[in-house]
């Protein structure tokens, strides 16, 4: 008997700006529902601008799962930026974590652990800084928060990882073998692997997509991957 799956999508949806200049949250949420997504890593939503559909982080909740857990990196008087985690199923623990770099633009990661019907799924979302260095920290720090190998795990989000010499790939990769490989960056032009599903075992890994169609939503494709729940 095969393993039970799960479907994750990840995508940076750039505060539904790219060419979607009313920002109209509605898009993106059209797009991810047609996936049927399980578990979904969102980045860059920001409730900074004034939005007709109202705070984006509970748009985004509201549509798209009962479960979810938010990462606020930036707080102003004007609104907050940051990332979220949402699920379909019930998550019974969950943790986030600063990874900032010292007078880096503050970082955040998010640990979960979801009660996922065919078993439990261990998750770290995240959007990962603009230099060399302060990924390499990160990707160390993400390989702890992602702990011992008695469950599923996959490290999903935005990387910004676009070098290949002391990339976060070849950090990952030692404990993540099964790894996407779609470029998602520019949207219109991918060039860059910016996004990414990383997962142990490498087995656990079994098919992947992109969505060309979210080009005219933001800058960034976004990335779906659907996952086995086997023991390590």
């Amino acid at each position: 008997m095969n393993p039970p799956t799960v479907r994750v999508l990840t995508w940076n949806i750039h505060g539904a700006l790219g060419r979607n200049p009313r920002f109209n949250l509605e898009r993106a949420i059209t797009l991810i529902r047609n996936w049927h997504p399980d578990l979904i890593a969102l980045q860059e939503i920001d409730s900074r601008r004034k939005l007709p559909d109202g705070d984006p982080f509970e748009v985004l909740q509201a549509a798209l799962g009962k479960h979810g857990v938010s990462a606020r990196s930036i707080t102003t008087k004007d609104g907050e930026y940051g990332q979220m985690l949402i699920s379909c199923c019930p998550i019974r623990m969950s943790e986030v974590h600063d990874i900032s770099a010292p007078e880096r633009e503050p970082r955040r990661a998010i640990k979960a652990e979801i009660e996922m019907p065919g078993g439990p799924l261990r998750v770290v979302a995240t959007h990962l800084g603009l230099s060399i260095g302060e990924r390499r920290g990160q990707a160390r720090k993400l390989l702890e928060l992602a702990g011992p190998s008695d469950m599923t795990t996959i490290v999903l989000g935005d990387f910004n990882d676009w070098f290949w010499a002391g990339s976060v790939h070849s950090v990952l990769a030692r404990e993540f073998p099964g790894c996407s490989h779609y470029r998602t960056f520019p949207s219109f032009f991918p060039c860059l692997r910016l996004d990414r599903v990383f997962c142990r075992p490498a087995g656990a890994l079994k098919q992947l997509f992109i969505d060309r169609n979210a080009r005219t939503i933001s800058d960034h494709l976004p990335v779906v991957a659907d996952i086995a729940l086997v023991s390590s």
